[in-house]
């Protein structure tokens, strides 16, 4: 028994390097691009739904606007985000990660910004410290993920303030509801201020509107998010 958990002990040592190795990569690829938006979204939305059309016009027009784009580097609304970025000729990134639903990455990453991962967590910090604003459409548990994670950094200041856009008003209005009535409302889990933290709309243009007041005469505040 002592010795199985000596070995196993032994295995935790290793997958710390394992750790460290994939946060190195990821903080010398992606320190060298630009200021970026991520996109998050389900992997399951096909290209002939109108969340994927969005999702391809959204990136699109954030890189007119300057800025890149960085998604999970899958099928669905991340390979909609992908695509958007590869039309225009802008910076297209993927942090992808090995899923057993999933096949890999989608075609419309540049070659030098493709990163895979093996952890979570990892990815996670890698999509939030190099994002300057978040465009979530609709998806899963793993958008879920992703968008309370950035809601809870910056309630808590655990990083700056930055633009988050829930994108598709049927989807989330729900959740939204709930989230006045219930966890603001009856139980007081929340502050009224922290429904200021995101912004609601069916409109592309109105979403780059939204990041580009936010950034308009703070252009300072368009770096990595270095408390990450």
């Amino acid at each position: 028994m002592m010795r199985e958990w000596s070995e196993k002990n032994a295995e935790n040592s290793w997958t710390l390097f394992k750790v460290m190795a994939e946060f190195v990569e990821g903080f010398e690829r992606l320190n060298k691009i630009g200021p970026c938006v991520s996109v998050f979204g389900s992997a399951r939305t096909k290209p002939d739904h109108p969340y994927y059309q969005a999702a391809v016009q959204v990136a699109e027009r954030l890189i007119d606007e300057g800025y890149g784009v960085i998604t999970g580097g899958g099928p669905g609304i991340m390979q909609a985000g992908n695509l958007g970025a590869h039309n225009k000729g802008g910076d297209s990134v993927g942090l992808n990660i090995d899923l057993p639903m999933e096949q890999g990455n989608n075609p419309y990453i540049d070659d030098d910004k493709l990163l895979n991962h093996r952890y979570f967590f990892v990815r996670k910090v890698m999509f939030v410290k190099y994002a300057q604003g978040f465009v979530v459409l609709p998806g899963g548990f793993g958008t879920m993920d992703e968008l309370f994670e950035v809601l809870t950094l910056i309630q808590t200041k655990k990083i700056s303030p930055l633009p988050i856009i829930l994108f598709g008003s049927e989807y989330w209005s729900g959740l939204l509801d709930w989230i006045k009535s219930t966890m603001l409302g009856k139980e007081k889990n929340i502050n009224p201020q922290d429904l200021d933290l995101f912004h609601l709309t069916d409109d592309v243009e109105e979403a780059i509107k939204i990041i580009n007041d936010f950034y308009s005469g703070n252009d300072h505040l368009l770096k990595p998010n270095l408390e990450l």
